[in-house]
């Protein structure tokens, strides 16, 4: 890699190694750094980043009621893609509150997560044209176990270990958190200012009073990060075969247009959390040695579909535009093309899962290249989809012994790449009861 390159990445590798560390020490050092001086590389999205003022304040009115409404307040790129934000922390939660929560608790957390809205814009504040995510975006959801103990369960939640008994998995890989909260943004000192203060760590963010926390209410119980853009696996992670330019460390981009459902789509109609969705995250080891020793032409085969070739898909995928190019002819033809090229594709697999009319059932909504506990590489993923039963759709249509043909396990998609190392479901209320829900 150039030298200036290099540089130019110096500064996102620092604030990536922050965020996977946490705590206050690593929040002043994240923000000394992103505030520092650029240098010739930076691009102009980090020379924005890095400006010594202030980053924009947010308006809690102006926040959707959806809290997995983000579409209009992330980057968009040329041909209108979403782009996840680059920094992501997944923080699990303990409830250590009153059974049921009282008057004073509920007001206690919805203020704590006010102030975060306050310190911070609700992502790109809307802005269409805008090249960098200066806010933050976050999600709570609340676990089966946390509904549990408040005597009763929603028909929309299901438990992680049925999640993965349904998935063929083990359940024993199961959360045993009562709540997430997902935060992420491009910026560093963001994710973690928020996260401080909403754990009691900070007296102000950005510039804002912190007069409420989650003390006494929630606890940690997990921490997850992970971290996503342009380059970013390339220069951080032991495989030099990852290219260059490409944003997770599979090589491929995601999040096409094309490939994701409207967020109407993925939410609840009914019920009492109408308005609200469901989340299910996971963090999934990678075996990237095995997957580089295959060919490029391999590699995009197992990922798209037989029929896509290493040109119409470019290095990382940039070629392919808004779509992925997987349609429901290419849903059609998976028998044949195992016969044929003795291999089937990942995208053409779970499209198999999609609606009548081939909208998909699950909206990505953060990923990224794991950071911290992990002993390999892996991948936080976290999507939102009306009922976990889509997502177990979607989930069980990568398995092979969903198939009548038989092909070698490692030509059958990515499955065989990935291995579950933890999951979990959860219930996002809309954004009016959020804060310690009861049915």
């Amino acid at each position: 890699m150039a030298p200036d390159r290099a540089r130019g990445l110096s500064r996102r590798d620092f604030v990536t190694a922050a965020v996977a560390i946490g705590g206050t020490s690593a929040l002043t050092a994240c923000m000394e750094r992103e505030r520092s001086p650029t240098d010739d590389a930076t691009t102009a999205s980090e020379s924005e980043a890095a400006s010594p003022s202030e980053y924009p304040q947010g308006d809690p009115e102006s926040v959707p009621s959806g809290q997995h409404r983000w579409g209009e307040y992330l980057v968009r790129d040329a041909h209108g893609n979403t782009v996840p934000p680059q920094q992501l922390v997944t923080v699990g939660l303990e409830y250590e509150g009153s059974i049921p929560p009282t008057d004073e608790e509920r007001e206690q957390v919805e203020n704590a997560l006010e102030t975060i809205e306050r310190a911070y814009q609700w992502g790109t504040g809307g802005d269409a044209g805008a090249a960098f995510n200066r806010g933050l975006l976050f999600t709570l959801g609340y676990a089966p176990r946390y509904f549990e103990a408040m005597g009763q369960v929603p028909e929309s939640v299901t438990t992680p270990e049925d999640v993965l008994d349904a998935v063929g998995e083990d359940p024993t890989k199961a959360d045993s958190y009562d709540a997430v909260l997902l935060l992420t943004s491009d910026i560093g000192s963001v994710v973690l200012g928020a996260e401080a203060a909403l754990f009691g760590e900070l007296d102000e963010a950005n510039g804002v009073p912190v007069d409420a926390t989650f003390e006494g209410v929630f606890s940690k119980a997990g921490r997850h990060t992970g971290y996503v853009g342009k380059g970013l696996p390339a220069d951080k992670l032991d495989e030099e075969r990852i290219p260059e330019d490409a944003p997770l460390s599979m090589g491929f981009k995601s999040g096409f247009r094309g490939n994701l459902p409207g967020e109407d789509a993925v939410t609840l109609s009914s019920g009492p959390f109408a308005g609200g969705t469901t989340i299910a995250s996971s963090t999934l080891a990678i075996d990237l040695d095995r997957w580089y020793d295959q060919r490029a032409d391999e590699r995009v085969a197992e990922m798209f579909c037989p029929a896509h070739t290493t040109d119409d898909v470019g290095q990382t995928g940039d070629k392919l535009g808004d779509d992925s190019g997987v349609t429901e002819a290419h849903v059609e033809n998976i028998e044949a093309d195992a016969e044929s090229h003795g291999c089937v594709g990942h995208t053409q697999k779970v499209a198999r899962a999609r609606d009548d009319e081939f909208e998909p059932r699950i909206l990505r909504r953060t990923e990224g290249v794991a950071t911290s506990q992990h002993h390999q590489t892996a991948f936080q993923f976290n999507s939102v989809q009306r009922t976990m039963d889509d997502f177990v759709e979607t989930r069980v249509a990568m398995n092979p012994d969903e198939y009548d043909f038989d092909i070698p396990a490692e030509n059958h998609g990515i499955v065989d790449y990935l291995e579950t190392l933890r999951r979990g479901s959860y219930l996002a209320p809309p954004r009016e009861k959020r804060a310690l829900p009861v049915v």
